[in-house]
């Protein structure tokens, strides 16, 4: 299975100096295969050290000169690391902060090696407060569930794919096309993007089959709460991933995560499962300027779930749903707006955790709110989610006139299209949208 993160593998690979990289995302979501996958297939030699399944190897870190690392790896491993035609894979990083300490001396003492580490729990290393992060020495990546682009290349609808990379801001996407590629989304929507239940789809074709693996993903998270329950109280981090995907794209409220517990705790629990990658948080911004965190409030955000097959499974939403009504009608939009912030963050986020924005305005005879704030080029693009039976895009137009912006986004199931100050984006184009963007603009 191809992952769009492969590209920006052979690229890192081909730099004079390749700092070390940093592979960051949920469990499942597949890190490790990716890795392994491009070192095998780009490498003379391929060296994997899991410093979870062996807990012994982590003594080779007991040092942070690099010799002394790669001579004692060898030694352990009986591999042989060559600078140039070797990965190094430190897979499970997290067991050894010093491990992470160590990739700064190979970027200093060996900037020919090529050395990626990853890990699942990774942010809870990196967010101590004990933890030094030696900046400017390592390179980030982030791995998430497969977008829809993704999906549609490992489902053998490539040309789909690369049909919509050729679309221009004044064309026509045909009826039977536009038809094809919803089709394919909502089939999307009740898979997710998580790898093992995709593979499983691709070979088998069975739906119940995929219920059930996303069933004992769901279950693979709950049983990890144990590693980092000594922070948090394991009960309240069961309650607050169950309770979560039900709330996806309600404004944060901790009482309806858990009345009975003092918010703190609450707010504590939540950010653990932020820190895991399960849950991710969409900051209020004022839209004023770029970046959005210069006025983000943190005291006003809203919660997605890492994915939306998953968000499906736990919600019990009954797959006909999904076929015969409009995706933003389901749970009152919520399923849509999980899509959309997923997608959003598949193609603009590898370099960065999990930025995502939107804006309100509460105002008794004029409240307005806009799903999503992105940055394009010096832009500020406001999204709005609407289905194709509502839409007077009442906020959309609030917003662009308050802050005195040319361009908005409706993104929905209706056709492509573009008109005046209004780009209609269809769910499945999410991926093109930066680019159709910057073509908006040299027509305004």
């Amino acid at each position: 299975m191809q992952r769009d993160i492969e590209k920006d593998l052979h690229r890192w690979k081909q730099l004079r100096d390749p700092m070390p990289l940093l592979i960051r995302g949920a469990r499942q979501v597949g890190k490790s295969h990716v890795i392994e996958k491009f070192g095998k297939e780009n490498f003379d030699h391929f060296v994997l050290v899991n410093l979870e399944q062996h807990p012994e190897y982590i003594r080779c870190f007991d040092t942070l000169e690099p010799q002394k690392i790669i001579n004692s790896i060898e030694l352990v491993t009986g591999s042989s690391i060559h600078i140039g035609k070797t990965l190094l894979f430190i897979d499970e990083i997290q067991e050894s902060p010093r491990a992470i300490l160590a990739l700064r001396y190979f970027k200093e003492q060996m900037p020919k090696l090529h050395v990626i580490g990853a890990g699942s729990l990774l942010e809870f290393v990196i967010n101590d407060e004990n933890f030094r992060m030696p900046v400017g020495r390592i390179e980030f990546k982030y791995v998430r569930p497969l977008s829809f682009g993704e999906y549609l290349d490992a489902s053998g609808n490539h040309k789909l794919r690369e049909y919509m990379k050729t679309i221009h801001i004044h064309d026509t996407i045909e009826d039977v096309v536009h038809s094809r590629l919803l089709t394919l989304l909502r089939e999307y929507c009740s898979l997710g993007g998580m790898p093992a239940v995709i593979a499983e789809y691709l070979q088998t074709k069975n739906l119940q089959r995929c219920g059930e693996l996303q069933t004992a993903v769901l279950s693979t998270y709950r049983n990890d709460f144990g590693k980092y329950a000594k922070h948090t109280q394991h009960a309240l981090l069961q309650t607050i991933f169950t309770k979560a995907p039900a709330l996806v794209s309600e404004w944060l409220k901790y009482t309806k995560l858990d009345p009975d517990t003092p918010a703190k705790a609450v707010k504590g629990a939540l950010l653990k499962l932020c820190d895991a990658g399960l849950i991710i948080l969409v900051h209020a911004t004022s839209g004023s300027g770029i970046p959005f965190t210069t006025d983000m409030n943190e005291k006003k955000s809203k919660m997605l779930f890492l994915d939306i097959g998953l968000v499906k499974k736990a919600c019990h939403l009954d797959l006909d749903l999904l076929f015969k009504k409009d995706l933003l009608l389901i749970n009152n939009g919520a399923l849509a707006e999980q899509l959309v912030g997923q997608e959003l963050l598949s193609y603009m986020g590898k370099e960065e955790k999990n930025n995502l924005f939107f804006w309100a305005r509460e105002q008794k005879s004029s409240s307005a709110e806009i799903d999503y704030l992105i940055a394009v080029d010096s832009h500020i693009i406001p999204l709005e989610v609407k289905s194709r039976s509502t839409g007077s895009l009442r906020s959309l137009k609030i917003f662009l006139e308050e802050k005195k912006l040319p361009l908005g986004v409706r993104i929905s199931e209706v056709p492509f299209s573009f008109e005046k100050s209004l780009l209609t984006i269809p769910l499945y184009l999410i991926e093109q949208l930066p680019r159709l963007v910057q073509e908006a603009y040299t027509l305004l």
